[in-house]
């Protein structure tokens, strides 16, 4: 397995205070069983059980098995996982478009779980858009009317929805395609209509569900490129399901990994790959170049005085990955300080650089040299 890219090195569009504001979506020991008499089962007392035992005592399945997570305002959060993980069904309960056996989901403090009809409607036409897999595009209407559809759900005057429908065309890179037909886009293209058609309604959230999974790899590639520009352009909320891991390194601020409806690990892509919760995880991330992920946050050792005073030599932000860093010091010769906020906090040399490519490395010191 590879990395589609190395991480950049600069924070992306999350707001410097998004850890302390309140969360987009707040979720907590989160249900969903599926039989007969499954609203009666009672979660908790069954959370130790394997899903075949489970399935054995109540004859239900369990989709989603007492999950609890919170969405940064800003953040691109992913849910990844193999099939039958739970992360779709997971992703729909956010808006009910599956009930929830049991448990409690939040929009901005607002219990989802509580509200009406009139309430649901608002929440998935205004508030949370989705995206998926299947674009749903009505084949007898233009790209334009296409992207326009949802305003005009909403009750949106004509010329005020295609003014804002061709603003979005032109967003994701298709200005020009405005009077043409599904059947004459390729799936890219197509993928491309759906998601200007989220954006038309512009949404507090953005919902992904495994959109690029049937697409060819170079499309998907450059749709993956596409969710990272309009995040970084807009620092919109996003939530992105996947079952493929190199697109939730590529994308992801942090990732929750799934398995058998529970969430075995939730970090930022250098921690599951630096730090793997179990042998489950570290398996899972066995393949990918950690080089490619792992900063020198993780990797420099402590400065001397001498070379925290500085100098001429070459110097790395704390968010540059091993990668980046370790053509920095072949280009120069010589160690980098690492430094943030434009404070030196350590130093990094071929000798830590290569311990990450070897799995050696030992926890980051960041923290500690900041404190």
């Amino acid at each position: 397995m590879t990395v589609a890219d190395t991480r950049v090195a600069e924070p992306q569009a999350t707001a410097p205070d998004a850890d302390a504001a309140p969360p987009v979506f707040s979720v907590r020991n989160l249900w969903k069983v599926f039989g007969p008499g499954a609203d009666r089962v009672p979660g908790t007392e069954l959370a130790e059980l394997s899903p075949e035992a489970l399935r054995e005592r109540t004859g239900c399945t369990v989709g989603v098995r007492d999950v609890s997570f919170d969405v940064r305002p800003g953040e691109v959060f992913v849910v990844m996982g193999l099939s039958g993980s739970g992360k779709s069904t997971l992703v729909r309960c956010l808006t009910r478009l599956i009930e929830p056996t049991s448990g409690s989901i939040a929009i901005d403090g607002e219990d989802v779980c509580a509200m009406d009809k009139n309430a649901l409607r608002e929440l998935r036409r205004r508030r949370a858009a989705m995206v998926f897999q299947h674009f749903g595009l009505l084949p007898h209407r233009t790209v334009l009317d296409n992207v326009a559809y949802g305003l005009e759900i909403q009750g949106v005057p004509k010329l005020q929805r295609r003014a804002k429908a061709a603003e979005m065309i032109e967003k994701v890179g298709l200005a020009g395609m405005e009077g043409r037909r599904p059947a004459q886009l390729s799936g890219g293209q197509q993928q491309r209509v759906g998601l200007a058609r989220a954006l038309a309604a512009d949404p507090e959230v953005l919902l992904f569900d495994e959109p690029f999974s049937a697409l060819d790899p170079l499309i998907r590639r450059d749709m993956q490129e596409e969710v990272v520009r309009l995040h970084r352009d807009e620092g919109r909320t996003m939530v992105f399901i996947t079952h493929d891991l190199a697109e939730a390194l590529h994308i992801g601020d942090r990732i929750a990994l799934m398995r058998g409806g529970r969430v075995v690990q939730c970090g930022t892509p250098e921690e599951i790959v630096g730090s793997p919760a179990d042998d489950y995880v570290r398996d899972f991330v066995r393949d990918v170049p950690r080089e490619q992920v792992i900063t020198v946050r993780r990797a420099m050792r402590p400065a001397t005085l001498a070379e925290a005073r500085g100098g001429s030599g070459p110097t790395v932000a704390a968010g540059t990955t091993v990668a980046q860093a370790i053509d920095v010091v072949a280009r120069d010769g010589s160690p980098a300080r690492v430094l943030d906020d434009g404070r030196c906090v350590g130093i990094v040399d071929f000798k830590c650089l290569l311990r990450v490519v070897a799995g050696l490395e030992g926890p980051g010191r960041l923290e500690k040299a900041a404190a």
